[in-house]
C-alpha cells in the first residue's frame, strides 16, 4: 500500500460510516472514530453512531474492529491534544492487528491534527482550565471579548479552551495555530472527502432526524436528563431534553435539530472546501463503484 491509513470525511449523513464499513470489510480494516461527537456515550442515537442498534459493546461491528466510539461520559472534557493521544494509540493498535486504520469522522479539527501535528501549547494549570470554564458558563458572550476577532469558534469548549491557551501563556490560541507543528500521525493517509450535493443532504437529515427521535434517542435524552448530564456536547440531545422537559413540542423539536444539523453540515462543508485537500473526492451517496476507485488507489 502506498498510504499507512485512510481518512473518509465528510459531512453529516453523507454516508461515510457505511462506506468506511464496507471498505474495511474489503480491505482487512479497522475504523477509528475522528468524530468529537461520537466519541460520547449514552447517545448512539443522537449522533447518528455506528452503534446506534448495536447491542453490546463499542469495539467490534461484524467482524470490524471499532476504536474511540463511545468511550468518554457526556460530563468529560476532551481537547484536541488528548484526542492526538487517544489516536495515536488507537493507530498502533491497529497496526499491531495487521489490519489498516481507516479514520472516519467530520470533526475537522480532528482531522487537522491527524494530518498536521498540534501547536505546542504548554499544559494548562487547573487553576486556569476552571477559570476560564467559570466565565464562559457565566458569560460566553463576554468571555469571547477576550479573544482576538479572528478566533470565529462559539461553542462553549472551544472558548473555554482559547481562554485557558491564554490565562496560562498570555498569548492567543489564534497566535499557537501559526506556530510550527508537531505530532502528525498520518500526514501521508489516503485522504478521502464524500460530499453530496447539498439538495441531497437536506433530504438526509430530514428524513432520519424525526426516525431517531422516535427511536432510541428519546431514551438517550431522558437518561441526560435523569442523570443531569452534559446534552449541549451534541446537537440534538439539547432539542429533545427541551422537549422531553415540556419547553418544545414534538414538531419544534424536530425543526429546531434539523435546522441546526443542516447549519452544522454546511460549516463542515466549508471547512472541507478550503481545508481538506482531498484524494479522491466523492460528490454522492458512496456506491460500490466509488468502493471499487478507493481501493484502486491504495
Amino acid at each position: 500500500m502506498k498510504h499507512n491509513a485512510i481518512i473518509i470525511a465528510g459531512p453529516t449523513a453523507s454516508g461515510k460510516s457505511d462506506f468506511a464499513h464496507k471498505l474495511a470489510k474489503h480491505i482487512n480494516g479497522a475504523i477509528i472514530n475522528c468524530d468529537s461527537v461520537q466519541i460520547y456515550r449514552g447517545i448512539e442515537n443522537i449522533s447518528a453512531s455506528p452503534f446506534a442498534d448495536v447491542s453490546g459493546g463499542f469495539d467490534e461491528i461484524d467482524g470490524v474492529p471499532y476504536k474511540l466510539f463511545s468511550i468518554l461520559s457526556l460530563n468529560e472534557h476532551i481537547s484536541v491534544a488528548d484526542y492526538l493521544i487517544l489516536a495515536k494509540k488507537a493507530f498502533d493498535e491497529v497496526v499491531a492487528m495487521g489490519k489498516t486504520p481507516i479514520f472516519v469522522g467530520g470533526t475537522g479539527y480532528y482531522i487537522n491534527v491527524l494530518l498536521n501535528g498540534i501547536s505546542q501549547i504548554p499544559e494548562i494549570s487547573s487553576e486556569n482550565r476552571n477559570r476560564a470554564r467559570e466565565l464562559v458558563e457565566q458569560d460566553i458572550i463576554g468571555a469571547k471579548k477576550m479573544l482576538p476577532s479572528e478566533f470565529t469558534a462559539t461553542d462553549p469548549q472551544r472558548v473555554a479552551r482559547a481562554l485557558e491557551v491564554f490565562f496560562e501563556t498570555g498569548i492567543h490560541i489564534t497566535d499557537w495555530q501559526k506556530m510550527p507543528r508537531a505530532g502528525a500521525l498520518v500526514p501521508d493517509a489516503l485522504r478521502v472527502l464524500i460530499v453530496p450535493e447539498r439538495e441531497v443532504l437536506l433530504k438526509r437529515i430530514a428524513s432520519r432526524i424525526p426516525e431517531m427521535i422516535h427511536g432510541g434517542a428519546l431514551e438517550e435524552g431522558k437518561n441526560i436528563i435523569k442523570n443531569n448530564m452534559d446534552a449541549t456536547r451534541a446537537i440534538g440531545a439539547v432539542q429533545i431534553c427541551d422537549m422531553l422537559n415540556g419547553k418544545v413540542s414534538e414538531k419544534e423539536a424536530i425543526e429546531n435539530w434539523t435546522i441546526k444539523t443542516n447549519q452544522y453540515a454546511k460549516r463542515q462543508r466549508t471547512w472541507f472546501s478550503g481545508q481538506y485537500k482531498a484524494d479522491i473526492e466523492i460528490k454522492n451517496v458512496p456506491n460500490d463503484k466509488d468502493l471499487e476507485r478507493v481501493i484502486g488507489a491504495l
